[in-house]
């Protein structure tokens, strides 16, 4: 099996389809050394290599002559090189076309699910599989041992890694995970002025450079502690992913970005806030206000006003302060929901195990 495509949700798919179902799979990377703070056992400098039993293939122009696998997935309407499309058709049977796409929670989901596409010049077919929220989708990824792993999770044996201090009375533990974004000065002040003590977890990335500004320093690294009225910002190296599950486990209410944090922050079971990626003319908040509406269903009508005000609020990047004394009121009833809205997620199955299932009936 090839897998082409973002290297957050390809790599955890890849892992889990090899520990799971027992396939060999070769992952294709064209950016080797950022895929290292992913996979840090990872060569930059090796063409090829195997790591936890997946085998790892610089992506580079020209792309080396290769037996394609049985079957090939494309993350997020990537392109193939006609090099490779040109090797698929030549194999009898010609490999089954996946393409990834992007988890949505839009209606139109179900009924593009597993729709085919032939290509125009060649013997070979592209199915859509679509990661979902329903049954009629492709579900979520989920590794089988993620509840054993829950279940065993120690927050002070996760504390004593990090060096982290024991946790306060009354504290609220926050990770922080996100894009830049223009409203994090007024999050960050209503935690510094408000009456309870908050413990902001940030792991290097984009957002770090706004805290470090709003603070009033030069930079962050991780292991700085700074604290600013009754806000302490503490700042993690960047976590690897099993890592980063105990990171969103240890916390009350975890800031999410992306695809691959934002459905780890749902299985997490506990309250999180969904920094969408932004698309040109706000598409992406179509997409952000899909998935709230279905988020909201099951909450009173007081917390459901309070978490798409200031998600909403989150993703423009403007009247964040004004939002965030509701959604905090709101925290234990999310906390409270949590649970019941993963259990319902399960209920479509994860995508590693749904999408074996699909081609093995394609191919047949």
């Amino acid at each position: 099996m090839d897998n082409f495509g973002d290297i957050g949700v390809c790599w955890r798919l890849a892992r889990q389809l090899v520990a799971e179902h027992g396939l060999a799979v070769r992952l294709w990377i064209d950016d080797l050394k950022s895929a290292r703070r992913l996979i840090p056992n990872l060569d930059p400098q090796a063409a090829c290599q195997w790591v936890e039993d997946v085998e790892i293939c610089h992506w580079a122009e020209p792309l080396p002559e290769v037996v394609p696998g049985e079957v090939v997935i494309v993350a997020f309407a990537g392109s193939l090189p006609n090099t490779f499309l040109t090797a698929m058709a030549c194999c009898a049977p010609c490999p089954r076309w996946i393409n990834l796409e992007y988890l949505s929670a839009e209606s139109w989901v179900a009924g593009c699910h597993g729709l085919p596409s032939p290509h125009p010049g060649l013997p070979l077919v592209q199915h859509f599989f679509f990661p979902g929220l329903d049954s009629g989708t492709g579900g979520l990824l989920r590794e089988a041992d993620h509840a054993v792993r829950r279940s065993q999770f120690s927050e002070d044996a996760f504390r004593r890694f990090f060096d982290l201090p024991p946790r306060e009375p009354g504290q609220c533990l926050v990770s922080l995970f996100s894009y830049e974004n223009p409203g994090l000065g007024e999050l960050l002040a209503s935690w510094s002025h408000g009456k309870r003590q908050v413990l902001c977890l940030v792991p290097e990335g984009r957002v770090l450079p706004g805290v470090a500004a709003w603070l009033g320093v030069s930079g962050l690294q991780p292991g700085d502690r700074i604290r600013k009225g009754s806000l302490t910002v503490t700042v993690l190296p960047f976590v690897e992913q099993s890592r980063y599950d105990e990171l969103l486990w240890a916390c009350d209410l975890n800031f999410v970005r992306g695809e691959d944090s934002f459905v780890r922050a749902q299985w997490a079971e506990l309250p999180f806030v969904w920094h969408i990626y932004a698309q040109q003319d706000d598409v992406h908040l179509e997409k952000l206000n899909a998935f709230m509406t279905r988020y909201v269903a099951g909450l009173t009508p007081s917390a459901a006003r309070a978490v798409e005000n200031f998600w909403r609020a989150w993703n423009r990047g403007e009247g964040v302060g004004a939002s965030w004394p509701a959604f905090e009121a709101a925290l234990p009833a999310l906390a409270s929901y949590a649970p019941a809205w993963s259990a319902h997620l399960q209920d479509a199955g994860d995508v590693a195990g749904n999408l074996v299932r699909f081609c093995k009936v394609e191919i047949e």
